[in-house]
């Protein structure tokens, strides 16, 4: 089981390795006929144009591979194709430097990205950067429209805000000097709750003592203004109304602030809506509980200031109610009561630039509520784009303050961005292949919330530049059966070939296949290629670098010898499985070195003039001579005392070469071993010599001198062996006679007293002897040596 599983993970292993392998060898893979097919594939991929660039046996799609590939394979680099993108601005207004209070601009004039239009012309696979640049300007137009729930549980708020226009004018104008405010406000559709009502329910939702207006479903009360007074009148003639449900129809309301721009008022500049409720939502699907079921259109339908389609459109998804916010550029704050925070905080994370906060139970907090919340919407920049063309990509990085750079999704944003604080973003734009229309498109740019934004022009190189120039109908391709474009022919439809030289139903024939049979055998090609028109076209290999050749594909350039696991040992080439080595290199694997150098002696004589040179090595001829330059003869006298005095020097720093040691002793190696037991002992791999010298006070060292390859190596005991000196043999012989007389007595006295002891115990024995009483009898424990064995048969006859 073990082994199975070993087998299957190897197999995979495998599997894994070619599949990476494979991808990493996209142009091969992608099989290109053309120079326009080869440069969409990636923008790794290059093409060959040379006319005499292919090979016996290559196919056309060979033309086409990586560029340092191409390169090797001897493709000048004039005649690669490998076009590149480029891009150019069309439009770069300045980002707006202007403090408050200075000369009032339109907003149409005031400037907050940049630049505002590019084209790029994009390459497969070769990303276009461009960079883009946010400043946030200060006082800054606003447009803020307060949408109001105006059912019953809202009455105490209504009485606040009916004052919210001027103090809020007055607060904002600390904020901008050009600000317009508007009211709207909803309860809900007027077909849900009130289904089974009666017409005095519904022209008084609310109990008897009390006096309500109809409910409705949304009502634009106040265009966008600047008088704030205005806003207060209006407001303070509004009337609550009622509903049967909790959950109101807001949806709608905000749907159509959104959408109906002209009866709102909305301009090019930064839109705020605060939605004020303390109340949940209905939205898409809910509409079946009054018999409505067309999906709302997301289009205006505001007639007299009223939402007039509300019966007849179901109500708005969060989806789409994001798509039309964004595509409007509205911020939305969600103005709502403490009980309902958790319900829009999820919706808040639906809703890109937006905003919750908590409303009192009498809305006397709105107007901070309102300030914190574009406070913390405005200090935040998010760019999105429109939908991209097909086989486009896009990628954010963001250069925020103080030099945090973010990526991936968050690539997209920065935040705590203050008035007057500049932030960039490097973006990446990358095309694969051309689109099917090949045709320019475009996308834009933009901050969310933000009415600027980037447009940017689209278009692919989908052909080579060599493409103007193609013949058609070619007498190179032929008989005119195709165009001659690039080095190469692009046949045309129904031809085959790498001169379309046949008809795609002919192209397997038998008369045919036996054109593409080496000497009249069964494989087709060498069962390395394939039989297209009578002539082999070789398969490609996953690796760039290994190619099948010749006119049956029976070559190839991977399957020679190799030295040193490299193939035709790194000095040569491999050319239909036959190394052709390099100059001064020969041999089967290219692992014979004709240079003679490494043979010089310091004599400057080949081998010392003992043998030949032969790849680089010395062979000796002598057979008393060894080394790298037949240098060493253990058997020679000498040897031992041609480096007496460098070793003496090295190892004690003695000897007549003690002062010139490092300047004429540096040739060997040396190692000190404690004894003589730890020197080296000869072996057949390199020649050691064993040496027994005296120095000038008539001390003994040992040592060894190898030559292995080229390094000298000496092993030296790091001791001496010196005789002793005349003043302390009389001292060593009184101490050696004294320890021989005290030996001596030792010994007598123990004799002694061995002598006592042996005699004690022999008395002891015979008085013992004398005392034993012996028994006659059979030894308990003898057993006889003889077996009697009876036989039951035996009856004595």
């Amino acid at each position: 089981m073990d082994l199975k599983l070993l087998f299957i993970s190897a197999l995979l292993g495998i599997v894994c390795c070619s599949s990476a392998q494979q991808e990493g060898n996209e142009c091969i893979k992608a099989n290109a006929l053309s120079c326009g097919e080869c440069i969409q594939v990636g923008a790794k991929c290059g093409w060959c144009t040379d006319t005499e660039f292919l090979k016996q046996g290559e196919p056309t799609s060979a033309r086409c591979d990586e560029l340092e590939s191409l390169r090797k394979r001897g493709c000048d680099a004039a005649r690669i194709e490998n076009p590149h993108g480029s891009q150019k601005i069309l439009k770069n207004k300045a980002v707006t430097n202007r403090k408050k209070g200075a000369e009032k601009l339109r907003p149409e004039d005031i400037t907050q990205i940049q630049p505002q239009k590019l084209s790029l012309n994009l390459r497969s696979g070769e990303p276009q950067n461009i960079k883009l640049k946010f400043k946030r300007a200060e006082d800054y137009p606003i447009d803020l429209y307060y949408l109001m729930d105006l059912s019953y549980s809202m009455k105490d708020d209504l009485e606040n805000v009916k004052n919210l226009g001027t103090s809020l004018m007055k607060e904002m104008s600390k904020i901008t000097s050009d600000f317009r405010i508007g009211f709207g406000s909803f309860v809900e559709k007027t077909v849900m709750p009130y289904i089974s009502t009666t017409p005095a329910k519904l022209l008084n939702p609310c109990t008897v003592d009390q006096n309500c207006t109809s409910p409705f479903s949304y009502k634009n009360v106040l265009k966008l203004t600047s008088n704030g007074q205005q806003f207060n009148i209006l407001v303070g003639n509004q009337q609550i109304s009622g509903n049967l449900d909790s959950p109101e129809g807001g949806f709608d309301a905000i749907m159509q602030v959104a959408v109906c721009g002209e009866h709102i008022g909305w301009r090019n500049v930064t839109r705020l809506l605060v939605f004020s409720t303390d109340a949940g939502f209905h939205f898409a699907g809910d509409g079946k509980l009054g018999g409505i079921v067309l999906p709302n259109d997301g289009k205006c339908h505001l007639e007299n200031n009223m939402y007039s389609m509300s019966h007849y459109y179901d109500y708005p998804s969060i989806a789409h109610l994001v798509q039309k916010l964004s595509e409007n550029n509205i911020q939305t704050i969600f103005a709502v009561t403490e009980e309902f925070q958790p319900v829009y905080k999820e919706l808040k994370n639906l809703i890109p630039k937006s905003a919750v906060g908590t409303l009192s139970a009498n809305s006397s907090n709105v107007i901070n509520l309102i300030v914190d919340a574009y406070n913390s919407l405005s200090s935040e920049v998010i760019l999105e784009n429109s939908k991209l063309p097909e086989g486009v990509t896009i990628t954010y990085q963001s250069h925020c303050k103080n030099g945090v750079v973010n990526e991936g999704e968050s690539g997209r944003k920065c935040s705590n961005i203050s008035i007057g604080d500049e932030v960039s973003f490097n973006i990446n734009i990358t095309a694969q292949g051309c689109p099917k229309q090949d045709k320019p498109e475009s996308i834009k740019i933009k901050p969310l919330g933000f009415t600027e934004e980037v447009e940017i022009l689209l278009s692919f190189i989908c052909e080579c530049e060599c493409h103007k120039h193609g013949i058609e109908n070619s007498d190179m391709c032929h008989n005119g059966n195709g165009t001659f474009e690039c080095g190469a022919c692009r046949c045309n439809k129904g031809r085959v070939g790498r001169q379309c030289e046949c008809r795609k139903d002919e192209v397997s024939t038998e008369d045919l296949d036996k054109n593409c049979r080496k000497d009249n055998g069964t494989d087709i090609c060498s069962n390395n290629g394939e039989c297209v028109c009578g002539t082999c076209e070789c398969k490609k290999r996953d690796n760039p670098e290994e190619r099948y050749s010749g006119k049956f594909c029976e070559c190839d350039n991977f399957n020679c010898d190799r030295s040193n696991n490299k193939l035709c040992g790194g000095h040569g080439r491999c050319e239909c499985r036959v190394c052709i080595c390099d100059a001064n290199y020969t041999g089967s694997a290219c692992d014979c070195s004709l240079d003679a150098s490494t043979c010089l002696a310091s004599n400057k004589q080949i081998c010392n003039g003992r043998g030949i040179c032969e790849c680089g090595t010395c062979r000796c001829t002598d057979p008393k001579f060894q080394g790298p330059t037949c240098e060493i003869c253990p058997t020679c006298p000498g040897v031992c005392t041609e480096h007496k005095e460098c070793v003496q020097c090295r190892a004690f720093g003695t000897g007549e070469k003690k002062d010139t040691c490092e300047r004429d002793c540096s040739y060997f190696n040396l190692i000190k071993v404690k004894d003589r037991d730890k020197l080296p002992q000869p072996v057949q791999a390199f020649p050691l010599m064993h040496c027994k010298e005296r120095d000038a006070n008539d001390c003994w060292f040992y040592y060894t001198y190898a030559v292995n390859n080229t390094e000298k190596e000496v092993h030296v005991v790091e001791t001496l062996e010196c005789p002793a000196g005349p003043d302390i043999i009389p001292i060593v012989a009184g101490v050696v006679t004294g320890i021989v007389l005290i030996g001596l007595a030792l010994l007598l006295i123990w004799k002694l007293l061995m002598i006592i002891h042996d005699r004690r115990e022999f008395a002891k024995f015979e008085k013992e002897k004398m005392n034993a009483k012996w028994d006659t009898g059979e030894n308990p424990i003898y057993k006889s040596a003889v077996t009697t064995v009876i036989n039951p048969k035996y009856e004595g006859k």
